[in-house]
């Protein structure tokens, strides 16, 4: 049974906490779905990765190509990725069901803390979650370090 890992995004953007949290998740070996809700944010996100250090390259790829099954981080918009995902990165308030966090290994919700909807989303995400029984760890950024702030169930 998984964790739902929420990620409070205070002194980074997306573009640049996005690779660390994915190397992460591909050093424990684990197949990864980034979940969005838009085509262009997702297609912006791609570009991003590929502009990213040589060294830090993350082989990845957006949904809908012919080697989606063979992405080792597949972009999506939906859920269903077809790369058997070990983890789901969801972004932007993509939807995560509690079913989808329990058969994880892990799902990781990144939000905006300067967007005070993203955080309400995100604070709709972690009650739904964790009444569903969901394990769940919050953590921001604290100059410039993640500390976990909140933990629940498991």
């Amino acid at each position: 049974m998984g964790a739902a890992y929420f990620y409070h995004l205070t002194t980074q953007p997306l573009e640049r906490a996005l690779p660390m949290l994915l190397g992460k998740a591909r050093g424990a070996g684990w197949r990864v779905e980034v979940r969005g809700h838009d085509a262009d944010r997702m297609a912006a996100l791609d570009a991003a990765l590929w502009a990213g250090p040589e060294e830090g390259f993350l082989p990845h790829g957006l949904a809908g190509g012919p080697h989606d099954a063979d992405q080792p981080i597949l972009l999506t918009t939906g859920g269903g990725a077809t790369n058997a995902p070990a983890c789901i990165m969801s972004v932007d308030g993509a939807d995560v069901a509690a079913a989808e966090v329990q058969a994880m290994e892990r799902v990781c919700l990144i939000f905006d803390g300067h967007d005070p909807e993203a955080v309400q989303v995100a604070r709709d995400q972690w009650k739904a979650l964790t009444q569903a029984g969901c394990a769940a760890q919050y953590w921001a950024q604290d100059s410039g370090q993640w500390a976990m702030k909140a933990q629940a169930g498991g």
